[in-house]
Formats: C-alpha cells, sequence, structure tokens
C-alpha cells in the first residue's frame, strides 16, 4: 500500500521565518519530459504543472512568502510544435477563468509581464481582466512571466529611455539603476531572492536578467510537475544556509 505524502500547510520548525526569501522566482522545466517518462503526451505534463504552480502558490501564501514570480511562456517558446503552443494558450486562458475568482478570494494580486501584444486577443482579455479585478489585493503577489524574454526587455527599456532623451525629458546624465527600472516589465516589484530552476539545467534562460543579479540560484533534478512543497521546503533550507554578502565582506 502506497503511502500518501504529508502536505506541509505551516512554516516548518527547521525554517527561519526572519530569513525566508521575500521573493521566488521559478523556471518550470521539465513538463515535456516528465511526460514521457510516463508514457503521456506532452501536454499532460503541462496540465500537472498548472496544479503544481497553483499548490507552490499557496504554499507561499501559508509559509508567509509575499511574492512569486513564474515563467510561463518565453519569447523562445514559439519554436515548439504549432499543437503545443496553442494548446498553451488554451490552457492559460482556461486556467485563468477558472481561478480568477479563488485567487480574487485569497488575495491574490496578479501581475502578467512580458510583450503580451503578440499573445491571442482572448488570452489578452482574461489577462486585462485577472490583473483589473486584483489589482487592489494585498495579499501575495504572483506575477506571470508569459511571453518574456529578458533580453528584450532590455532592449525595450533602452528604446523608451531613448525615446526620452531625444525628447528632451531626460538626460542622459540622469539615467541610473532607478530610473531604468521604471522601464522594465516589473516595474515596481521587489527583485528575486531565491531563483528555482527544475529539471537539472545549469542556466537561467534569458529570465529576469536585470532582476536577479543578486538572487540565490537554486537547481534541483527534480522535474517541475514532480516539485513539491517539500521539493520547496529543500530549497528554503538550501537558502537559508546561504551567507548573502551582495559582494560586501563582514
Amino acid at each position: 500500500m502506497s503511502v500518501e505524502p504529508i502536505i506541509l500547510q505551516q512554516l516548518p520548525t527547521d525554517l527561519s521565518k526572519d530569513r525566508l526569501p521575500q521573493h521566488v522566482a521559478v523556471i518550470m522545466d521539465g513538463n515535456g519530459r516528465w511526460a514521457k517518462n510516463q508514457g503521456k503526451p506532452r501536454i499532460i505534463g503541462h496540465q500537472k504543472g498548472v496544479d503544481v504552480l497553483k499548490d507552490l502558490l499557496r504554499c507561499c501564501k501559508d509559509w508567509g512568502i509575499p511574492a512569486l514570480t513564474a515563467y510561463a511562456f518565453s519569447t523562445e517558446n514559439w519554436g515548439r510544435p504549432h499543437g503545443e503552443v496553442q494548446f498553451l494558450m488554451t490552457l492559460f486562458e482556461r486556467v485563468l477563468r477558472r481561478e480568477l475568482q479563488e485567487m480574487k478570494a485569497e488575495n491574490v494580486k496578479i501581475r502578467f509581464v512580458g510583450n503580451l501584444q503578440d499573445l491571442p486577443a482572448s488570452l489578452r482579455q482574461e489577462i486585462d481582466r485577472s490583473m483589473e479585478d486584483t489589482k487592489n489585493n494585498q495579499g501575495i503577489q504572483f506575477t506571470v512571466a508569459t511571453n518574456y524574454g529578458g533580453r528584450h526587455e532590455i532592449i525595450q527599456a533602452c528604446q523608451a529611455i531613448a525615446t526620452k532623451v531625444e525628447q528632451g525629458y531626460l538626460k542622459s546624465s540622469e539615467i541610473n539603476e532607478g530610473v531604468f527600472e521604471q522601464y522594465l516589465y516589473t516595474q515596481g516589484i521587489p527583485h528575486p531572492d531565491l531563483l528555482i530552476r527544475t529539471s537539472g539545467e545549469m542556466r537561467i534562460s534569458n529570465f529576469l536578467l536585470w532582476q536577479i543579479a543578486y538572487a540565490e540560484i537554486y537547481v534541483t533534478p527534480a522535474l517541475w510537475p514532480d516539485f513539491n512543497r517539500e521539493e520547496f521546503h529543500q530549497a528554503l533550507i538550501t537558502y537559508q544556509k546561504r551567507d548573502r554578502r551582495f559582494g560586501k565582506v563582514k
């Protein structure tokens, strides 16, 4: 008889509440490989991945972590098979419609970042509605990076700043990190303290290139559909063992 895994509702006692990351970002990798290992179509892995993300969001809420950012769809993901891309767009739209009321009730503030104009019109409509309906929520900040690429984000920020300089609204000498961040997709969102990547791949895949400059990086061999609260627990244990000096010497 199989033993059901223990669901960690409360913050585990071996974690310090005062040393939790205030913002966790996740690269959700391995859905397709997980499905292949199960002898199932890739889309089944994506469906399972949505359930894992939903539980991670609730786990952050349960454990007192105020912000979560998920890498849902990159600018490079358009190169995947057409049928898979279409399924993902439909899945995003369906999940938003299905989960919005519950997220509103749980005081989740939803924000989408990326080049949203290239997404299907019906999906953009659901994205706009979800952000509008939750904009005044004061609970966990849930950011979804969709059609997102870190290089593109930086380039469009540079273009916007260059336009301001050309128009005389900004002097080149006034450009600093604070000004630059005002033109990023993530303007107003604190930088991640912890970046988690599943599937064992040792790369950041064009994700939050500016924002993760001093994030602690944790890579697990677990495929995303297998990433549960115990896996997250282990990531946080590792994070709390890190000595975060930000380039300084204590």
